[in-house]
């Protein structure tokens, strides 16, 4: 990681940083202060393994796009509520079964992010999810490449 990036302390920094550098023509800077706001947000949560460490990664990536999209801060409220009653991996799962924004998928695979999708995920950890749920989110990447 870039010693600049590394320095980021807040993820307001981090996007400060991000918007300067897209500025400057360093595409691969922001994308780095990003990844690292957005992991941040993540450490806020108490993980009890790594699967779920990614999965608050995943939610706050697709906050993150669902912002740039819609112009305006944009929480995953329905997500949030699930993962607050059932635990995270059943929001994303249940997150999965929905159909997909294609907008979302197209924003990370601009930013580099693609593999902070819940469909990333749930292929990168299969014996987590049910057959359904794999089976879905490798059909959704293999026709989104």
């Amino acid at each position: 990681m870039d010693y600049r990036v590394e320095r980021l302390r807040t993820p307001a920094e981090c996007e400060s940083f991000a918007r300067n550098a897209i500025d400057r023509k360093r595409p691969e800077l922001a994308n780095a202060a990003r990844r690292k706001a957005l992991t941040m947000q993540a450490e806020t949560h108490a993980a009890s393994s790594p699967l779920e460490a990614e999965a608050f990664l995943a939610v706050y990536a697709y906050e993150s796009q669902l912002t740039r999209k819609n112009g305006r801060k944009t929480r995953a409220v329905k997500t949030w509520a699930i993962a607050k009653s059932h635990g995270i991996i059943q929001a994303i799962q249940k997150a999965v079964e929905n159909p997909p924004d294609p907008a979302v998928l197209a924003g990370l695979r601009e930013l580099g992010l693609e593999d902070l999708s819940f469909d990333a995920l749930v292929v990168r950890h299969e014996a987590a999810f049910d057959a359904a749920t794999v089976q879905l989110s490798k059909s959704r990447l293999s026709e989104a490449a």
